[in-house]
């Protein structure tokens, strides 16, 4: 960021509270564009002597301007910005509240409201307005999201690139995947991993949705879909395979395998989100079993298996998941119409570095020895 950029944030955050300090700057002594008055220690008689935040808002004692002690402060220079901050502000302008700042950058709703805070009382500008409906950026909150736009392709190329050159097996691997395969498929290969290369770190962020590698919100991606940006790179690890599931010994549900014609015309469904049909295997309930069969709807698989351990009825669910899932009994065969690859995605400028390198083929082989060991069951 620029300093004037700096200057006219400091100038309209002192125009926004329309206190003391912006009058003062402006009119009575011309400090100059992101100056404010702090008032020297044992001068000022207000409450406010010795809080640390005073050279950020000014003294709002008028009695004290012009007398003894009265320092001028500037405001921080541009260098006191990381792209960090801007890499926050850009996130709740972007996603027009403090949670889904937080889902796009992976952490905690309070650890976003704390930066937000931190970087208005630094700046001395208001850069959000808070609304019942979310967080509205303000001129100066306009400013920042724009610089920070302008910034980030640039960041983002320079890390991937000093990232790909890094031949040492330390340092974070953050890998973006799925509720489901975090859960049934990679606790035993993320543990055996752990512990085969102490010098690195997994962070793991579970998401519906592939999230941008360009943008270094994940360095690797374990998705199942039938399609992948065709910018990075990687492997299929083998086909995810569905079967329709039902309680074991369940009253009214069936114990072995009958065909889908049957399963759809005399039973009761679980179904997945009426609304969301982008997925491939909503799509494919959506076409298959009708909307007066099913009984309850969820939106993912690991939901999906706890309803049906409740006996209320059937629902469709990958062999992975099912294979771990005693008080289940599979009562169809593979359904020809969603088996769908699974993939493990980099960027190709990490794809050299040491611990990404090691981390696809370890994990990677182990996922695949998985799925490939529900096919010989089936």
């Amino acid at each position: 960021m620029h300093r004037g950029d700096l200057g006219l944030l400091a100038e309209q955050g002192s125009r926004q509270r329309g206190d003391a300090v912006g009058q003062f700057v402006g009119r009575d002594r011309p400090f100059g564009v992101g100056a404010v008055a702090q008032v020297g220690e044992g001068h000022c008689r207000l409450p406010c002597r010795g809080d640390p935040t005073v050279g950020l808002r000014g003294c709002t004692n008028k009695a004290n301007i012009g007398i003894p002690g009265l320092q001028e402060r500037t405001m921080p220079p541009a260098s006191a910005l990381n792209w960090d901050d801007l890499r926050y502000a850009l996130a709740i302008a972007e996603a027009g509240s403090l949670t889904g700042a937080a889902r796009r950058l992976g952490v905690q709703h309070s650890t976003v409201l704390r930066r937000l805070d931190a970087l208005e009382r630094r700046l001395g500008a208001r850069l959000f307005d808070r609304h019942r409906q979310g967080y509205a950026p303000t001129e100066a909150g306009e400013l920042l999201a724009a610089q920070a736009r302008r910034m980030q392709p640039q960041i983002d190329e320079m890390t991937r690139r000093i990232a790909g050159r890094d031949l040492q097996l330390t340092g974070t691997v953050r890998l973006n995947t799925s509720y489901i395969a975090m859960l049934y498929l990679l606790p035993e290969p993320l543990a055996a991993f752990a512990r085969a290369h102490p010098g690195i770190e997994v962070e793991v962020a579970e998401a519906m949705a592939l999230v941008d590698l360009s943008r270094r919100d994940a360095d690797v991606a374990l998705r199942i879909s039938t399609q992948v940006p065709q910018h990075l790179v990687g492997r299929q690890l083998g086909t995810v395979r569905f079967r329709v599931y039902a309680r074991r010994g369940a009253p009214g549900l069936p114990r072995q395998p009958l065909p889908l014609a049957d399963l759809v015309d005399g039973l009761p469904w679980i179904g997945y989100e009426r609304d969301a049909s982008g997925t491939f295997y909503q799509r494919w309930m959506r076409g298959h079993v009708p909307p007066e069969r099913v009984r309850l709807r969820v939106d993912l698989f690991h939901s999906m298996a706890a309803m049906l351990r409740t006996g209320l009825g059937v629902g469709a669910l990958p062999t992975f998941v099912g294979a771990q899932e005693p008080e289940l009994v599979a009562v169809s065969n593979d359904l020809a119409g969603l088996a769908t690859p699974m993939w493990l995605l980099t960027h190709p400028d990490l794809r050299r570095t040491a611990r990404i390198r090691d981390f696809m083929q370890h994990v990677g082989e182990a996922v695949a020895q998985q799925l490939s060991a529900q096919d010989d069951a089936h």
